[in-house]
């Protein structure tokens, strides 16, 4: 296995990406999703990419990369068409230290993106090591439809139980049991459903009295 998978906390981060097409457009817009601030250098960007900077949600330079753009940034994603500059990114990045990521060219990087599945707060990465991104599109697109909206609902109140179960100095292995136990008594095709009785009923059996729906969500 050559990468090694991570997933990494980039709220307040300062990030860069190098091109302001479609493409990087794609990237801003998750990195923005995931809390960091971004700066876009681009001789031309995207409308989109030039709306988010007229109300200050990016810092756009619309010129050619310099090195010093990359002064204080936790990592970089390259996604322009000239090779000249996104080897000099790529050469840049490593010597000082940036993780750099440029599209479509693995050799010139020190992370790859992988395709994403997101529902809520549950996040599922899929990747071929880069050897065939039209194979993680496909898996992709599957995995989209077997994981609907159910699962974020579900895993919001999952994690709900669990603070609730941390702040009662719960042994951890008697609080994986139970989560054992709703998850095989079919909670996830209750939430499908939306049946909240049901629901309510099987946190009272499994958790206790003072478990049900409405007081997990509003704590």
């Amino acid at each position: 296995m050559r990468y090694y998978p991570v997933n990494l906390d980039i709220k307040n981060r300062h990030c860069l990406v190098v091109g302001g097409g479609h493409v990087g457009e794609r990237k801003v817009k998750t990195l923005l999703e995931c809390g960091a601030k971004v700066s876009v250098v681009s001789p031309q960007v995207t409308q989109h990419i030039k709306d988010l900077a007229s109300r200050a949600l990016v810092e756009l330079k619309t010129r050619t990369y310099r090195t010093s753009d990359l002064e204080g940034k936790f990592l970089v994603i390259g996604t322009t068409e000239d090779q000249v500059i996104n080897q000099r990114l790529s050469e840049d990045a490593f010597n000082c230290g940036t993780l750099c990521n440029i599209a479509d060219q693995p050799a010139a990087c020190t992370f790859v993106l992988p395709a994403i599945v997101r529902q809520g707060d549950l996040t599922i990465a899929i990747s071929t090591s880069n050897k065939s991104p039209a194979m993680a599109k496909r898996i992709r697109k599957k995995l989209e439809n077997e994981f609907g909206p159910e699962y974020a609902k579900l895993l919001n109140i999952m994690g709900a139980i669990r603070y609730k179960l941390l702040t009662e100095a719960n042994k951890p292995e008697t609080n994986k049991e139970k989560f054992e136990k709703l998850l095989d008594a079919g909670l996830l095709e209750m939430v499908r459903q939306d049946r909240i009785e049901n629901i309510d009923a099987k946190l009272k059996e499994v958790l206790g009295e003072e478990y049900n729906l409405q007081s997990l969500m509003n704590s």
